[in-house]
């Protein structure tokens, strides 16, 4: 099977919309007061987006994060799956995609991730949720910062009442959340630092959430000097039991990769081209 478009192909959509919205992107994503995110509606050609959609496995075909932290389907080893996946992954990590998105964010020196840490695809059907957290800090080598999430969504005809929409919470998690609904065909664009907590809210519908993950790195910490921590899960508020022990698991897994230098259980999440 191949793709009926290519990564180039499909970064010249890309770009093309991010060239004609890029002025009210920037002035968006650089807003105060909230962690800065931007959305672009209407990112590809509608056939092309349903295209995109229908090309999604199904979650028994997906490997499986289910915790009290999280419950979603997720895959990075994107030759099993339909090549149109891994084109539109690949589109979003053409260079001239990162340097507009590096103009519209005025995050410098941004780097994708052609090994896929934590991005590829998810998928999230009813009942599914993703707690409030900070991403981790590094890629997967802690030589560079992750700084930048890219969120394609796919799923036709989502709305609010779905569930499964991206929660922003600008002023921490005992103050209201913002929702960005993971609307067909939107972008969004959210900085990722310590304090960019985000979460995605349960799954209501009957239907797949789909999702297009890329993340960006960047030599140059956010922050004022160095930080780290791994990624970090935080109780919604009306969950105090789970706000405890999220507590003790993301102080506990902070200290044993401080000491260690390793995660308690490796990622599998990677995609490795040669298998």
């Amino acid at each position: 099977m191949t793709s009926p478009y290519t990564r180039v192909q499909l970064a010249d959509m890309i770009l093309k919309r991010l060239e004609q919205e890029k002025d009210q992107l920037e002035q968006n994503f650089k807003a105060t007061d909230k962690i800065h995110s931007c959305t672009i509606d209407n990112l590809l050609p509608e056939e092309i987006a349903l295209q995109i959609y229908k090309a999604f496995p199904t979650p028994e075909q997906m490997g499986e994060h289910r915790s009290i932290r999280e419950y979603k389907k997720v895959a990075a080893q994107m030759n099993l799956y339909n090549p149109l996946l891994e084109e539109i992954i690949y589109a979003f990590q053409d260079e001239r995609v990162v340097r507009i998105v590096e103009s519209i964010t005025g995050i410098p020196d941004m780097r994708p991730d052609e090994h896929l840490y934590a991005g590829g695809i998810s998928l999230m059907t009813k009942g599914n949720f993703l707690n409030p957290h900070l991403d981790n800090s590094h890629d997967n080598d802690r030589s560079l910062y992750r700084v930048l999430n890219l969120l394609y969504y796919v799923s036709p005809d989502w709305s609010l009442e779905n569930g499964g929409n991206l929660e922003l919470w600008d002023h921490g998690t005992e103050q209201q959340q913002r929702t960005i609904v993971s609307a067909f065909n939107r972008l969004a664009l959210m900085i990722t630092n310590k304090t960019s907590i985000h979460s995605v809210s349960k799954v209501t519908a009957e239907s797949s959430r789909c999702c297009v993950s890329n993340y960006y790195f960047s030599p140059h910490s956010l922050e004022d000097g160095n930080y780290f921590h791994v990624t970090s899960f935080y109780g919604r508020p009306e969950e105090p039991v789970k706000k405890i022990l999220l507590a003790l698991d993301r102080k506990l897994r902070n200290l044993i990769r401080k000491l260690t230098g390793k995660r308690i259980v490796e990622t599998k999440h990677i995609y490795k081209k040669d298998q």
